[in-house]
């Protein structure tokens, strides 16, 4: 279990897929993180903000300001951030080459590890064909994608009112249903091409919500994961080495104060 009293160093954190405006994220355990973290540069590998929500409803609560201004903090002191826009903050790639505070917004880049390997850093939508060629699907697929979190709701408070663990229906669903996996599959084969065509080691990418690390495709392919359910990032640390932590595994969320007889347990 992590030390909440000690500051982790490492040399580089990869964070992607926050969704700040949709409802079912996780902004205090994202910053909870954050102050256990310290990094030489800090990678917003997309989707940070979700403008399709904020469009539809505008939310802005509080903790969204401690989470910027925690950046904006990281980057004042000497980190360098960089936030690579995905397709639910699409809007912010009209200003690619410009900087908010230190923050600086670009579409690609490439990053050496300490080993002296690279990794082409990319959010990843460019590279979904459903994204880039049938958009209105695209948001088909979000709406369904916010509906299984509202019904997780449901089946997670009766599930900590038996004492059980977190369980996730999208996650569950990506992992038995032979189309998901699919779908995670080709998007993986198409950046791990991308990865070879541009000639580098790996990719580090997010996008799909699907936390992994693995080189079965002959490229060192990591996907970042998400703050919406599973509160994944990847730290490489000073010698060089890529770990996907899983947050809530390292600091399980302490009990809510609401009535329930039953903590929620990470997962």
């Amino acid at each position: 279990m992590a030390d909440k009293n000690e500051v982790r160093r490492v040399r580089a954190l990869f964070i992607s897929d926050v969704h700040l405006g949709m409802r079912a994220i996780q902004v205090q355990r994202l910053l909870d993180f954050l102050r256990n973290h310290d990094a030489e540069m800090i990678y917003l590998v997309g989707d940070i903000l979700d403008g399709w929500r904020l469009q539809k409803s505008w939310r802005w609560p509080a903790e969204y300001n401690e989470l910027t201004q925690a950046l904006l903090d990281k980057a004042g002191k000497g980190t360098r951030v960089v936030y690579l826009p995905g397709n639910h903050d699409e809007f912010l790639r009209e200003y690619l080459g410009t900087y908010f505070g230190e923050i600086e917004f670009i579409d690609r880049t490439i990053h050496t590890s300490a080993q002296g390997l690279t990794y082409l850093v990319i959010h990843g939508d460019q590279f979904d064909v459903v994204v880039r060629h049938a958009k209105w699907l695209a948001h088909v697929g979000d709406w369904a994608y916010n509906f299984a979190l509202r019904v997780n709701i449901v089946i997670n408070w009766i599930r900590r009112r038996l004492g059980l663990s977190y369980w996730s229906l999208s996650a569950w669903a990506k992992q038995k249903v032979k189309g998901a996996v699919s779908v995670i599959g080709r998007f993986e084969e198409a950046l791990s091409l991308e990865a070879q065509q541009t000639g580098v080691d790996g990719v580090i990418c997010g996008h799909i919500h699907h936390a992994d690390m693995h080189d079965r495709l002959g490229i060192h392919y990591i996907n970042t994961g998400d703050w919406v359910e599973s509160c994944t990032a990847v730290a490489e640390t000073f010698d060089g080495a890529f770990e996907l932590i899983r947050w809530t595994e390292a600091v399980p969320e302490k009990p809510k104060r609401r009535g329930l007889r039953k903590a929620r347990a990470g997962g």
